[in-house]
């Protein structure tokens, strides 16, 4: 029995590189694998500085947590990044 070809990814890429929020504010990043075909289009994402702004590593949702700039990451499987520059303001 022929196993299908695995397919790794060769970039990844967010729909924002840059985002602003206020401080208690979300955003959800959706990243992208290519090529379409890959075989794993999972990705992990992190933050820079959790202080700044947190994101959940499966579903990329940022929340603002204190004013300042980091940087979240997407990563895929073999090492592929996309990042963001996420920039918190205090509310008004």
């Amino acid at each position: 029995m022929l196993r299908p070809k695995s397919v790794a990814p060769s970039g990844v890429t967010l729909d924002q590189t840059t985002l602003s929020l206020e401080v208690g504010g979300t955003a959800t990043l959706k990243a992208t694998v290519s090529p379409a075909e890959s075989s794993d289009k999972s990705v992990q994402f992190s933050s820079s500085d959790t202080a700044i702004a947190t994101v959940t590593p499966v579903q990329g949702k940022v929340t603002a947590v204190a004013a300042g700039s980091t940087t979240i990451t997407a990563i895929t499987v073999n090492g592929k990044t996309a990042t963001c520059q996420v920039t918190v303001t205090e509310g008004a």
